[in-house]
């Protein structure tokens, strides 16, 4: 059977090239890199040669690159490694209401401790509005999150902008960056940001392998204690061949970047253009043009995305229909929801992530086997039978 991955924004695929410079990290080249031996040394010094790729691809500092296990992780440690350094001059965080469950439930156990929390509402598009960000800033604010693009809508948001507000007021801006960093330009500098998480697994690089970047200057509290690695920020003997493989990918990516991007484009239009013409009553999600450049998001009426899935998986085809840390939740994304989209038509969501060696001949299969599962699961749903009773009225 033929196999078409188009699930890309959960994971993308080790690239060899990544896999090799990793290898002698989990074989003959073990050391421990605070160990003042030379093969601790030597352990020491590729996990900074990975900190100055990192940085290259952001625009940052060596310094201000610190190594975490996921995007999840980073995200963790910046709401709350921030928020607890920055306590004694508020209480407050500020976040839109499209963030990634890492940043959310950061957030609500922030709130156990005595925080606050305001949620900034988006458009139908999944856009965030510069302006009620800034309304929604106190006196007592003392961060703002704010995600660059979603991975379940792929709608970019006007960071920059963002970032005007947030300096003009005093309060540093952290992003999540993990859908976007490796898969379009990120500058930290000019986008005026004050931190901002990333993973190797969404540009070529390993699993368990992220990092956040604070800048130079920022205060933060290790939420991992009990050891000196990463400046005495996060504790921990570092996952050495991870990191070495972050790095790598960091370098590969930032040397592909505006190739993979045209072409990512020219698929993810392929896809948009054509799926709602060859099915009635699909919605895209997200922003038509801002949007990340390998992801295409649609809500199908009447169905659920679970059973689309199911079916497309067996015919070699893999989607998903929501981000990887809520698809097996079997519920209405809580992105969609903010956006305005029904609840009903939430459950119908379908996610595209798709990669440069995507083949417009895996679109077009796509696009041939689809449709049919559609027609016959809307066939056994009662939403369906009730919506053409009531259009033959």
């Amino acid at each position: 059977m033929r196999q078409v991955y188009l699930d890309h924004i959960a994971a993308t695929p080790l690239d060899p090239q990544v896999l090799e410079a990793m290898l002698p990290f989990l074989r003959e080249k073990f050391g421990n890199p605070q160990s003042l031996h030379s093969a601790g040394q030597e352990a020491l010094q590729a996990i900074e040669e990975a900190r100055s790729r990192v940085a290259l691809l952001i625009g940052a500092g060596d310094s201000e690159v610190f190594f975490t296990a996921s995007g999840s992780e980073a995200n963790n440690f910046a709401l709350k490694g921030i928020a607890a350094a920055r306590r004694d001059k508020g209480n407050h965080i500020v976040l839109s209401a499209i963030e990634h469950q890492s940043v959310l439930y950061s957030a609500k156990s922030l709130e156990k401790s005595g925080f606050s929390t305001t949620l900034v509402p988006v458009d139908k598009t999944g856009s965030v509005d510069p302006d009620a960000v800034r309304q929604a800033i106190r006196k007592e604010t003392v961060l703002v999150s704010v995600i660059l693009a979603s991975s379940e809508v792929g709608t970019i948001e006007p960071l920059a902008e963002i970032a005007r507000v947030c300096r003009a007021a005093g309060v540093p801006l952290h992003t999540d960056a993990v859908a976007a960093v490796g898969n379009i330009p990120v500058d930290v500098r000019e986008l005026g940001v004050d931190a901002l998480s990333l993973a190797a697994d969404q540009f070529y690089g390993p699993k368990g392998s992220g990092a956040l970047f604070v800048k130079k200057g920022l205060r933060i509290l290790p939420i991992i204690d009990g050891g000196i690695q990463e400046g005495g920020r996060r504790a921990g003997t570092e996952n050495v061949a991870g990191i070495v493989g972050m790095g790598k990918a960091a370098e590969l990516a930032r040397a592909s970047l505006a190739e993979r991007q045209n072409k990512m484009k020219a698929l993810r239009d392929r896809l948009i253009d054509r799926f709602p013409q060859k099915v009635e009553r699909v919605y895209l999600t997200g922003h038509r043009d801002r949007r990340l450049p390998h992801q295409a998001s649609f809500c199908v009426e009447f169905i659920e995305g679970e059973g689309m899935l199911l079916n497309l998986d067996m015919k070699g085809i893999s989607v998903s229909s929501g981000s990887a840390c809520t698809s097996r939740a079997l519920k209405a994304s809580h992105v969609l929801l903010a956006m305005g989209i029904d609840h009903a038509l939430a459950q119908g969501s379908l996610v595209f992530g798709l990669l440069e060696s995507t083949g417009a001949e895996d679109i077009d299969y796509l696009l041939d086997v689809l449709p049919p599962i559609i027609d016959r699961l809307r066939k056994m749903s009662p939403l369906y039978t009730k919506f053409l009773e009531e259009s033959q009225k």
